[in-house]
C-alpha cells in the first residue's frame, strides 16, 4: 500500500519490517528447538523495545490527539488500548526473550516463552492490520504538508 503523507508511509514501512519478523519468529517459536530461535529473540527484544518505546510513544503523544480532534477518538482510544494490552504481554515476553537471546534461558521457561512469543505476534500483527487500514489512510486526510513534514521529522530524529 502506498500513502501520500511521509509520516504514514514511514509508519507503514515499520509495520512490513515488523510483520516480516514475528512471521519468521511465529514460525520459529511454534517448532520446538529451532537454531533460528537466539538470533530471532534478539531482533524480536529490539524490536518490541522500539515498537513499544518509540513506535507507540510517538503515535499516541503526537497521532492520537490529532485524531480524537478530528473526531476520530474512538479509533484512538481502541489503537491505545491495544497499545496497552501489547505492552502488558511485552512486560512479561522481554525478560524471557533476552534470556533466549543469550542463550540462557532455563528449560522450565521455554513453554512459557513459546505461548508469549505466539501471543505478541497475534496481538501485534492484529494491530498493525488495523492501523494500515484505518490510521495510516486517515492520516493521509487528517494532516497537513507543513505538519507532515514536522512530523516525519520529529520520528525519524527519534
Amino acid at each position: 500500500m502506498s500513502f501520500s503523507r511521509q509520516v504514514s508511509q514511514a509508519l507503514d514501512d515499520e509495520h512490513r519490517s515488523h510483520l516480516d519478523l514475528l512471521g519468521r519468529a511465529e514460525r520459529a517459536f511454534a517448532r520446538a528447538d529451532d537454531p533460528e530461535v537466539p538470533a530471532l529473540a534478539a531482533r524480536l527484544v529490539r524490536q518490541l523495545e522500539h515498537d513499544i518505546g518509540r513506535h507507540f510513544g510517538f503515535e499516541e503523544a503526537q497521532l492520537f490527539p490529532r485524531m480524537a480532534d478530528a473526531g476520530d477518538g474512538d479509533l484512538a482510544a481502541l489503537l491505545a488500548e491495544e497499545h496497552a494490552s501489547i505492552r502488558d504481554v511485552a512486560a512479561e515476553l522481554l525478560p524471557l526473550a533476552r534470556a533466549a537471546a543469550a542463550g540462557a534461558l532455563p528449560a522450565a521457561d521455554a513453554a512459557t516463552l513459546r505461548r508469549l512469543v505466539l501471543e505478541i505476534v497475534e496481538r501485534q500483527v492484529a494491530h498493525i492490520q488495523k492501523e494500515t487500514m484505518a490510521l495510516l489512510p486517515l492520516l493521509d486526510d487528517l494532516l497537513d504538508d507543513d505538519t507532515d513534514r514536522e512530523l516525519a521529522f520529529d520520528y525519524v530524529a527519534g
